[in-house]
């Protein structure tokens, strides 16, 4: 009992500070409100209002009809324009993309030829420009093949394909991008917050003060772990309802119960990792390259941006041993496809064990610490 009192005030301890720290304060409100809006919704990857140039050279049925299947949302209605006026209009940023249409296009494709239509596409916009061109392929041939239908028969296929997709049917990118947004912060805030209160408590000379405490290395890590993991569970659960749901509209699937439940188990194998880097580093500049070498192998490889099939083997393998492989895995199941315990057990089981695994040996290295300290 007296331990667990000592834990509990040395997190209360933490807390204030954290309190007291405006600047850190501050940045962790922008990572779990501005930072998810911002992120979820910067970068589009979807094509919406494209600026769409066409030089009809053709003047034909045919290239009316290819230019009257350009509309919104995907792109502004076409504007018609000679072609001297193509290279202006693209490197004014005008137009991102203009078809040209040759003469005699009609024919060609009446009488089987294979036509070629020349798009010139604006590739400094870069998301655009890779998607629009594969929208205007598919709405030219899809345009082409309606207007051959009055001149040859329908052409039926024996398999006919039917997509269905269960979450976001739109392929919204911010659905995605704001519930990975809130994964990957809470990893990196938990990481920064713990490893950050040990460098702050070695700068202010207020670990000496807890060494002559009658206190355990162990009581001491314990309680910047529950304060830490405290902050960003809080965190992370408010912007999930208020700018996930609320703010963006993102529907979640499963459980949020679930998902903060496997979140707290996660933020004890990141704290543990925050306080083993902190006792590393020496100073904040010296913690933060840590965070740079550490974060980035941790987020990236760990299936919420790159899938974990499309990387080598080995790489597979090696990031089995980390917990953001198996929390982004857990927390996709959950958010993204409605997952109950029992289809993420194993997940949430490995999340347990390698923090415990983490815990160890941040202890450790903290008691190493501590010991050279007073020496």
């Amino acid at each position: 009992m007296p331990g667990i009192k000592n834990i509990f005030h040395l997190g209360a301890k933490e807390l204030r500070s954290l309190w007291h720290d405006k600047v850190l304060f501050l940045f962790v409100i922008w990572v779990f409100s501005g930072g998810i809006y911002t992120a979820a919704t910067a970068t589009s990857q979807e094509l919406h209002n494209a600026p769409l140039a066409i030089v009809d050279e053709d003047r034909s049925q045919l290239s009316g009809r290819i230019i009257d299947s350009f509309y919104g949302p995907y792109f502004k209605t076409p504007e018609r324009i000679e072609q001297t006026q193509v290279d202006p209009g693209l490197d004014s940023g005008l137009y991102t993309f203009v078809m040209v249409i040759p003469y005699g296009f009609e024919k060609d494709v009446i009488e089987g030829r294979q036509p070629e239509i020349q798009v010139n596409i604006d590739a400094t916009r870069m998301s655009q420009a890779f998607i629009g061109a594969g929208y205007i392929n598919s709405i030219t041939l899809s345009a082409i093949g309606e207007f051959l239908k009055g001149y040859r028969g329908d052409v039926v296929s024996a398999i006919k394909q039917q997509i269905c997709i269960k979450f976001n049917p739109n392929l919204t990118s911010y659905w995605f991008g704001s519930v990975m947004e809130i994964i990957n912060n809470i990893t990196m805030l938990s990481i920064i917050l713990t490893g950050a209160a040990l460098i702050r408590e070695r700068e202010h000379g207020t670990i000496e003060h807890l060494l002559v405490m009658p206190l355990t290395p162990l009581e001491i890590m314990a309680a910047k772990v529950w304060s830490s993991g405290l902050v960003v569970l809080t965190g992370a659960g408010l912007s999930l309802w208020l700018i996930v749901q609320k703010v963006l509209g993102v529907p979640i699937a499963g459980s949020v119960v679930l998902f903060l439940v496997g979140t707290a188990f996660h933020l004890f194998s990141t704290t543990s990792i925050g306080i083993f880097l902190g006792t590393l580093a020496r100073s904040m500049p010296q913690l933060g390259l840590l965070m740079i070498l550490v974060l980035l192998p941790l987020q990236i490889l760990s299936g919420g941006i790159t899938p974990r099939e499309s990387m080598p083997q080995i790489v597979q393998m090696v990031m089995q041993f980390a917990p953001t492989t198996h929390f982004v895995a857990f927390a996709q199941a959950i958010l993204y496809r409605g997952a109950g315990l029992e289809a993420v057990w194993l997940n949430l089981i490995a999340i347990i064990a390698i923090g415990s695994v983490f815990f160890i040996i941040a202890l450790l290295r903290f008691r190493k610490s501590i010991t050279l300290t007073q020496v």
